[in-house]
């Protein structure tokens, strides 16, 4: 039971709505300056720095010092996922009003259809990638973690991703994790972080310099369709 006494710590570290936009604005896995997050905040420098401060001592973020400057990242892969996690159950609870239309505008095509999220990919394309995963067999399920058969070990070794590298990473191997858009699962962990490396090794997408959408590229389109059968 005393575990569960950290709920509320945490808890109250999300709770406050700077800290909740400095934190989803890191989920792309960058790190950035305290003035940028103040910024997307909406909040004083001298304000920024006491958030930012709790989300460090809690455990949600770590600072480096470059110079006069100081920088942020989201401390680990556990906080990602919560951080994600938290945001999806929110987008899933139904609004007492009528959403504003600006909402939707913040929402573009583009971003529903393929984005990162922290170390992995999210978005349409991720939950199509993973569904024709389990459907070719290259991987089973194991409640809400996966394990990788005798097939997609070949199948991802062809690839260039070296499983057993993966697993040896002390981090979960590959997790299910609602997509926000998509309510569906789309591949976390290890394997999801690997996966993203080769996507954007082989050029099959592109990523955005300062932000979490990504481009398909047409070599991206005809290896998704040519090796998985993902056609988006």
């Amino acid at each position: 039971m005393d575990d569960a006494l950290n709920i509320p710590r945490v808890a109250s570290l999300l709770a406050d709505p700077a800290r909740a936009t400095m934190l989803w604005t890191l989920i792309d896995g960058t790190m950035r300056p305290a003035g940028e997050l103040a910024f997307a905040a909406n909040v004083s420098p001298q304000s920024a720095s006491a958030h930012l401060g709790k989300l460090v001592d809690g455990g949600l973020l770590l600072c480096q010092s470059q110079g006069r400057h100081r920088y942020f990242r989201i401390a680990s892969t556990d906080a990602a996922h919560l951080i994600e996690s938290l945001a999806s159950f929110g987008a899933s609870i139904r609004p007492r009003v009528p959403p504003h239309p600006s909402l939707a505008r913040a929402m573009p095509k583009q971003f529903l259809q393929a984005r990162t999220c922290y170390d992995h990919l999210a978005g349409e394309l991720a939950v199509q990638i993973l569904l024709a995963m389990l459907k070719a067999k290259w991987l089973s399920s194991a409640g809400q973690e996966f394990e990788v058969t005798q097939r997609g070990r070949e199948k991802l070794a062809a690839l260039g991703i070296d499983v057993s590298q993966a697993y040896a990473e002390r981090r979960v191997f590959a997790r299910g994790c609602v997509d926000l858009t998509q309510r569906r699962p789309h591949l976390a962990g290890a394997l999801g972080a690997a996966l993203l490396d080769l996507y954007v090794r082989e050029r099959w997408i592109q990523r955005s310099p300062r932000s979490r959408l990504v481009s398909i590229t047409p070599k991206g389109h005809a290896a998704f369709r040519r090796i998985l059968g993902v056609s988006i």
